[in-house]
């Protein structure tokens, strides 16, 4: 039984060092969805350095920056020495620096809504939080099923999802395509996507496009803190597109909660905000 027990111990030993084997303790990360879910699972105190654009959770605003998509800053990302970066899957160059200098790179590509639980899972495979990673995706999945059901059985309003356009002017719109986390966001908070046709994750769409596709909802997604005058202005741009029925029906909605646009643990929350604008009966 000693023998047993002192066998159970050392195999103990043997999995805890295998574990801190593979769990980085240095951390940088440029982009804000994966660093949402590095806090998420318990990995947060590894992680040393974030992008410019990380904001959440409150913990990364001390922390030291390294650029972001388009401006990564190699010198200060080697100098810190970091045992672990992610990139985005279109950071080529970034990536093949690191691995000249033989720091190992966690890839990241923006994708569709079941794509960030399993970028969940593969993360936490990565940095040794298997099991709060496995907690977390299926916490999403619940939260999202959920939103699913109350929207269920719902006449599903032809939305335009706005993720871009000039400011006070209807012009260089770009809109959610029928594919990506943003159109499967829509899909699940009870909205039909007006180009759910179009296979891309984004769409630029002319005033003339919009008005053939008539939208009987608009709803823009900004990230950021917008004052309310000038969204209310922003709103009122719309009002030159008399003809299309989201309009004529004041059914034009601003929404500038970073949870609707970081497809990161918050996608759910996210959603519902989407959700609740669609359908806001179904939440009373």
């Amino acid at each position: 039984m000693i023998k047993n027990r002192a066998a159970a111990i050392a195999g103990a030993a043997i999995l805890a060092s295998a574990i801190a084997a593979q769990q980085p303790p240095r951390i940088i990360s440029i982009i804000p969805a994966v660093t949402e879910m590095l806090f998420a699972i318990g990995a947060g105190p590894h992680v040393v350095a974030v992008g410019t654009f990380d904001d959440y959770p409150p913990e990364v605003r001390s922390l030291e920056r390294v650029g972001a998509l388009l401006d990564p800053d190699l010198e200060r990302i080697l100098a810190l020495k970091p045992d672990l970066v992610t990139v985005y899957a279109s950071q080529t160059d970034l990536r093949q620096q690191l691995e000249r200098a033989g720091i190992p790179t966690f890839e990241y590509e923006h994708a569709g809504l079941a794509d960030v639980m399993a970028t969940i899972r593969t993360l936490g495979a990565r940095v040794g939080r298997v099991e709060q990673a496995e907690g977390l995706a299926a916490a999403i999945d619940r939260d999202l099923d959920a939103i699913g059901k109350k929207v269920a059985g719902r006449r599903r309003p032809r939305t335009l999802l706005v993720i871009g356009r000039e400011a006070l002017a209807i012009r260089g719109i770009y809109a959610s395509g029928g594919v990506g986390f943003l159109h499967d966001m829509l899909s699940v908070a009870g909205g039909e996507n007006i180009f759910a046709d179009v296979k891309r994750q984004s769409v630029q769409a002319t005033a003339e496009l919009i008005i053939a596709r008539r939208p009987e909802v608009i709803v823009e997604l900004r990230a950021g803190d917008i004052p309310a005058a000038q969204q209310k202005k922003e709103i009122a741009a719309w009002g030159r597109l008399t003809s299309v029925p989201a309009v004529a029906s004041a059914r034009v909605y601003f929404l500038t909660d970073p949870r609707t646009v970081v497809p990161g643990p918050r996608i759910a929350e996210g959603t519902g905000l989407i959700a609740r604008t669609l359908h806001p009966e179904a939440f009373k």
